[in-house]
């Protein structure tokens, strides 16, 4: 029997998923168990009051369905239930795997994950439909073990995007021959590291999510609207991955206009490629650089040196720029194999006209070598930390 629901409900679907191999009696005793944790769970919560929703649990075989009631008709509601599931999913599977573990069941239960999904409920039909509606949504969004957390990330990523909370910090790149800043690495920030360590856990995801395009879009303008200070001959360089120079809208125009907003031109925009994702089509890729480059851009490799294919990306995209990755200048004065693959760069960077920019120098004695070596360019901590504006 469905229970009656009014207002803004919801359900949340827990089940555990896995393999459960030579269980035989072990697998109703573990079923048991959970029910028997669930119900006093449920009790718990409703007792201390939490989230101001009153949880009761339907069970289908072995699986749980907790139906509520959500106290505010607000935007947010979907939110408030994935934040909701997701802590439940968390906090009652570590738990029941604490006390499986003391009643000797957890070597039944290892091979097991919790699963947690949501659905809101419309009240545009009747109570049954409403409830089979809403287990059919629930059971798709809890399909994986980690749908609560994906929903969640992607809800906060599609925020940052909507709201354009992305913002950029900027790193200076010094000139070695007089010590003046040539340029700055545009380095986007967001507002917190709730769900995502760094700009490369948010930008991997939106890869996986297909909110790169927009994501990049966002980082690229916001880049060029926090650099107003930048003097005619010094340069910005912000970064691109391989797969964004496929987007359609990834075009020079709108590029063009947001520079003359601010009182800047193609002739000081680097576009640094990262070597951390692979590029699968170089005549497509050179095809849209040479483009870029009739409008004034130049081209930056970055991170060479620790990337999928530096050597090949280096030759076929023939860069302004090379930029050599911290892997190679940490402790480069104590490495002579480092020290000798740097020295290939630049013999290599002289007979192709470009230029070589030393990242992540942290330490005097790698910035003394990188001179030693004739390197033009570096940035890194040692020279200048990341700041908010340019100038």
């Amino acid at each position: 029997m469905q229970p009656e629901f009014s207002g803004s409900t919801g359900i949340i679907y827990l089940a555990w998923h896995g393999k459960m191999k030579d269980m035989g009696d072990y697998r109703s005793i573990l079923h048991m168990n959970w029910k028997r944790f669930v119900e006093q769970a449920i009790l718990e919560h409703n007792c201390s009051g939490r989230d101001e929703v009153c949880l009761s649990g339907q069970w289908i075989r072995n699986d749980l369905y907790l139906c509520l009631q959500l106290p505010h008709e607000t935007e947010e509601l979907e939110e408030q239930l994935l934040e909701l599931g997701n802590r439940l999913k968390k906090d009652w599977g570590r738990r029941f795997r604490f006390i499986s573990l003391s009643a000797d069941l957890y070597p039944w239960l290892a091979g097991l994950k919790l699963h947690a999904g949501i659905a809101l409920l419309s009240g545009e039909m009747s109570e049954e439909d409403r409830w089979y509606e809403g287990i059919k949504r629930a059971i798709v969004h809890g399909q994986s073990a980690c749908s609560t957390e994906r929903s969640l990330k992607r809800r906060a990523l599609e925020q940052y995007i909507i709201g354009r909370t992305i913002n950029s910090v900027y790193q200076p790149i010094i000139s070695l021959k007089d010590s003046e800043v040539y340029g700055y690495e545009a380095l986007s920030r967001f507002p917190d590291k709730r769900w995502f360590e760094g700009p490369q856990q948010l930008f991997d995801f939106a890869a996986k999510e297909g909110l790169m395009y927009p994501l990049d879009r966002l980082a690229r303008e916001r880049a060029i609207e926090g650099c107003s200070g930048l003097t005619a001959g010094q340069k910005l360089f912000i970064n691109i991955t391989a797969q964004i120079m496929e987007d359609p809208s990834f075009t020079p125009g709108k590029t063009l206009q947001l520079l003359e907003r601010f009182g800047l031109s193609p002739s000081n925009v680097v576009f640094e490629i990262t070597e951390r994702t692979s590029i699968e089509d170089f005549g497509s890729a050179k095809k849209i650089l040479n483009h870029y480059r009739k409008q004034g851009y130049q081209i930056a490799i970055d991170d060479a040196g620790a990337g999928y294919s530096s050597l090949q990306s280096i030759v076929e995209l023939q860069p302004d720029f090379i930029k050599i990755d911290r892997s190679l200048i940490s402790g480069i004065h104590l490495d002579p194999m480092k020290e000798h693959m740097v020295h290939t760069f630049t013999e290599m960077a002289a007979k192709m006209d470009t230029s070589l920019v030393a990242e992540g120098i942290e330490e005097e004695e790698e910035l003394l070598h990188m001179k030693a070596l004739g390197i033009p360019y570096a940035q890194g901590y040692f020279l200048g930390r990341p700041q908010q504006s340019v100038g």
